[in-house]
């Protein structure tokens, strides 16, 4: 990559990375679903009017709406919400990472290399060690919350992948319009009328702020820049980039918020980092991916390089 490529995927990196903290910093008085509707009506309106809608059946853009904003952003928001460090939840959510390889085996019957299959053991083990080590304020139900979330984004990583849908602005953007009313209509069932109507008075400056940035900076542009960057450079060269997401949103959640993960926290944390990696970076050459290069080409743990954010 470029040196100007480089600091893109940097920026990224950092935007999303940010992004876990400014989501704990703006939903505070706000139940988490409530709080999830209103950043995908800022993300799809207006870009909807604006970007083409993606080369697929309304059915198959929905389910990955579902999957990759309602149910990921949806599990993440309660994780958070139930007591969970943005750090930590960083960390875990790159299961997704394992979950997409193990899931696509059995149903796309794509084989796992011996390499990925070494990641996939790895990573468990480092998230049994989160797990076991994880800090008292760190409930059960947080984890679970947060593994749930991805679990949902290696499904619909899947999903994208069977569907050989491409563009990913205009799938982040034509998706996110399933989320605001399931969401909303959650958030009644789960919370509560009297606590949403309490959310919605609570709406103030700080989460209008934090909304702007996780729709804006973190969905949209941060989207963008990945997107471009996976057009012009092979996804073993791209996606670990992804894996300097939970660095910087640990490091932000302790400088910001004084958030500590516990010590076993984050060697578990960078074993399943560690597990992470050796899945995603194939043994293979470098260079820029060719035209001639075929999406049966391209792993299926390259479509975690574009996480609906």
């Amino acid at each position: 990559m470029s040196r100007r490529d480089t600091l893109l995927a940097l920026l990224v990196a950092l935007l999303w990375g940010l992004n876990f903290v400014v989501i704990e910093w703006g939903m505070a008085g706000v139940p988490p679903l409530l709080f999830l509707a209103v950043r995908f009506v800022v993300v799809a309106f207006p870009a909807v009017l604006l970007v083409p809608r993606p080369q697929a059946p309304w059915r198959t853009v929905a389910l990955i709406g579902l999957l990759m904003s309602l149910g990921q952003f949806g599990f993440l928001y309660a994780a958070l919400h139930a007591g969970m460090s943005p750090g930590l939840a960083a960390l875990v959510l790159q299961a997704q990472v394992l979950l997409t390889i193990v899931i696509a085996a059995g149903v796309l019957r794509e084989t796992p290399s011996v390499r990925q299959v070494a990641g996939v053991v790895v990573g468990c083990v480092g998230l049994a060690v989160v797990a076991g080590g994880r800090d008292t304020s760190t409930s059960l139900l947080a984890l679970l919350l947060c593994l749930a979330g991805a679990l949902s984004w290696a499904m619909g990583n899947v999903a994208t992948r069977a569907s050989g849908v491409t563009g990913g602005l205009s799938l982040t953007v034509w998706s996110g319009l399933v989320v605001p009313v399931p969401a909303f209509a959650l958030a009644l069932l789960l919370d509560g009328p009297g606590e949403v109507a309490d959310g919605i008075a609570a709406f103030g400056w700080e989460a209008l702020l934090s909304t702007l940035y996780t729709a804006g900076l973190a969905s949209l542009v941060g989207y963008g820049i990945f997107n471009t960057l996976l057009g012009r450079y092979r996804s073993a060269q791209v996606v670990p980039w992804i894996l300097v997401v939970p660095v910087v949103a640990m490091v932000s959640a302790w400088l910001l918020l004084g958030d500590r993960p516990a010590p076993l926290e984050v060697v578990g944390g960078a074993v399943l980092l560690v597990g992470a990696l050796v899945a995603l970076v194939p043994l293979r050459r470098r260079g820029r991916r060719t035209p001639e290069e075929s999406p049966e080409d391209v792993p299926v743990t390259a479509v975690v390089a574009a996480p609906v954010r």
